[in-house]
């Protein structure tokens, strides 16, 4: 497939009990990863809880899976700011050797309007050559970007290649597919609409949940490329229950709870003010995948 069809996993980040960076941890999430045919990886995502890293600790990640991974597949790096020059300034500051695209999220708490999103995505796009994917997550930053924004900013940028689509608004994306330009990918952002978007024409997604049932996920977005919508949904409706407990008490604690059923050696701890998920919820995600699998 092309390069950001398929299955995307937005990376964790492993933390000890004493709150540091465990790289081994995320030595094995990668090697888990790309023995159970993720298609890319997506490192300093929101769900790395890039938010509480400082500069080096995202370097050590970033070295970390760049090493672990070793060509073997496309990598995606998430930079995002509430401040534009930001961005760019961390761009051209950045190593992007090992990567094939940026993922940069739409600016959160400042609410800017649709003009104000549409210019700070055309400051970071003429400030590089990178492929860009937007990233759309109206639950996260506050302020949805419309399918009119996207579509003017792909139609204008030959480097804003792809949107991360967040929203869940099926009739938003359905806008954004019906009328992109050749060439330019819907991915999806939303772990429940993932299916719909894919068959109606998206490249796949970026998910989180796949990141602890790859196998599962994977089969189910390939069948929904090539069209087969009775065995995709027949996997679906078995992820629907671990995809909403997954999220239930945030995102990551939900799927670091999940991985740890399959990783056990992982440490998955959260930094504040992120905490593990409730002992009751642990339960029902336990029971989640033992009648999975």
């Amino acid at each position: 497939m092309s390069l950001f069809t398929g299955t995307g996993v937005a990376l964790v980040t492993p933390f000890k009990e004493n709150g540091e960076i465990d790289s081994d941890s995320l030595r094995k999430l990668v090697e888990f990863q790309i023995n159970n045919n993720i298609d890319y990886l997506v490192v300093l995502g929101t769900t790395a809880e890039s938010a509480t890293l400082n500069n080096q600790e995202k370097q050590l990640v970033i070295d970390t899976v760049v090493k672990a991974n070793n060509g073997r597949l496309p990598l995606v790096l998430g930079i995002g700011s509430s401040n534009t020059a930001s961005v760019i300034s961390q761009i051209k500051e950045a190593n992007l050797d090992s990567f094939s695209a940026i993922l940069s999220v739409s600016p959160a708490y400042n609410k800017p309007t649709q003009e104000g999103i549409y210019q700070h995505f055309k400051a970071i796009a003429t400030s590089t050559t990178k492929d860009i994917i937007l990233y759309n997550v109206p639950g996260r930053t506050a302020s949805n970007m419309t399918s009119q924004t996207t579509l003017r900013l792909a139609n204008e940028f030959d480097n804003i290649i792809a949107i991360k689509e967040a929203s869940g608004d099926l009739p938003q994306i359905y806008n954004i597919l019906k009328d992109k330009p050749s060439g330019f990918k819907v991915i999806s952002g939303d772990d429940m609409t993932a299916l719909a978007t894919t068959l109606a024409g998206g490249s796949g997604v970026i998910s989180v949940v796949a990141q602890a049932l790859p196998i599962e996920f994977t089969q189910m977005i390939n069948y929904a490329i090539k069209g087969d919508n009775k065995a995709a949904y027949q996997i679906h409706y078995k992820l629907v229950q671990g995809i909403d407990l997954a999220f239930q008490e945030g995102n990551p604690s939900g799927i670091k709870a999940m991985l740890n059923k399959f990783i056990p050696s992982l440490n998955l701890d959260l930094r504040l003010p992120l905490v593990k998920v409730s002992s009751e919820l642990k339960e029902k995600i336990i029971s989640f995948v033992n009648q999975l699998k």
